[in-house]
């Protein structure tokens, strides 16, 4: 078997190159601390709006890095509800949905709260309702006990596989996770944004779940950096980054468990990619003021629940395809004939175009209002 790094003699004492790491930290920082300032300068509903967006694409995002997934419109009005935040075309969740929001809502509404087993144990139940099919064979809310065999991480067919990691044994989980809790509650020792990068590392290394330990890890990262910004609001979104440099963030994950103590190539890593995910939060940004324009100049323009709810899926980037009368029909559950009025009254209100194409293949495009 490969060494690991929980059993190297010095374990958990992780170490890495200050100097290399200051620059990339001190930009991370600084650009963390532009979006905090620049959100501070929008108004309340843009900031909700902008929050909703990130925990939204944090929480899908975070499922498809486990090969999960979860409807974008569910979770969003899943944390709305949670928020109690009113928006335009709410729609049920099932329990899967809303336990994973409960988690991620826990772990960033109330970061200033300590990490503790019950704590995790929480987040665990919620992740696996028992409602959920093949919850019922896991040990939910509890420490693995490795009676399945020892926990690995393995991908490949079944006679091929490849071992990737292999945890620390069950036995050692209780101490393990009481020297985890107690260096993740201590305060001043470490940067707070190098806390989240070796926090991350260090609890996916010991794995002590029997499943959802990546997902409980990037929480523990999200609770870690709303600490650093002393917020529980969310702009960015390190699971949507994580989520599109996956191969990448799984190799230096496996190389750092199977190198040494010193965890210069993942903190690296781990700052580089908050710093390309808060620099995507201007995608969200730009989409969230975007809404904004939009629902400011039609004010005044009568929209009844199916045209607001359309034209939602629309903004939010969620509608997949042209818009077609029937597509209207099958989303909002009405005739043909409803949905060919409902588009026609916002065609001449100036919000909806036809496209060029005309015939059986009729489409329709959103106007967008100029800044």
């Amino acid at each position: 078997m490969s060494r690991y790094i929980h059993a190297l003699r010095d374990w958990p004492k992780f170490r890495w190159d200050r100097d290399a790491v200051a620059s990339p930290l001190a930009e991370a920082r600084l650009r963390q601390g532009r979006l905090m300032g620049r959100m501070d300068g929008l108004g309340f509903s843009q900031r909700t709006d902008a929050m909703l967006d990130t925990l939204t694409l944090d929480v899908v995002k975070s499922g498809e890095i486990e090969g999960e997934t979860l409807r974008s419109d569910q979770v969003r009005s899943s944390i709305a509800r949670r928020l109690g935040i009113d928006i335009a075309g709410l729609v049920p969740s099932d329990r899967r949905v809303d336990g994973v929001v409960e988690m991620t809502l826990e772990a960033t509404q109330h970061f200033a709260r300590p990490l503790s087993a019950n704590r995790l144990f929480g987040w665990h139940k919620k992740l696996f309702p028992l409602s959920v099919p093949g919850a019922s064979r896991l040990r939910i809310g509890a420490w693995r006990d490795d009676s399945k065999g020892p926990m690995q991480v393995v991908s490949g067919p079944m006679g091929r596989e490849r071992v990737h990691f292999e945890a620390p044994a069950a036995g050692r989980l209780g101490t393990e996770m009481a020297s985890f809790f107690e260096w993740a509650n201590r305060v001043g020792e470490t940067d707070p944004i190098l806390k989240a990068a070796v926090a991350h590392l260090w609890f996916v290394t010991i794995h002590p779940f029997e499943d959802g330990n990546g997902r409980i890890a990037r929480a523990i990262a999200d609770w870690a950096l709303a600490r650093s910004e002393r917020s529980p609001q969310r702009f960015y979104s390190m699971s949507a980054q994580i989520r599109k440099e996956r191969n990448d963030y799984y190799a230096v994950l496996e190389r750092t468990q199977k190198g040494t103590l010193d965890i210069t190539d993942w903190v690296l890593w781990f700052l580089t990619c908050l710093d390309r995910a808060i620099a995507g939060a201007e995608d969200s940004l730009a989409r969230v003021f975007a809404r904004d324009r939009f629902w400011k100049a039609h004010a005044a323009v009568a929209l009844n629940d199916r045209q607001r709810r359309i034209l939602g899926k629309l903004l939010d980037g969620d509608f997949e395809g042209k818009l077609t009368s029937s597509k209207w029909a099958k989303i909002v559950k009405c005739s043909q004939d409803t949905a060919g009025r409902d588009i026609q009254g916002l065609v001449e209100q100036g919000i909806l175009a036809k496209d060029e194409a005309g015939g059986r293949s009729t489409s329709y495009s959103l106007i967008t209002p100029s800044e």
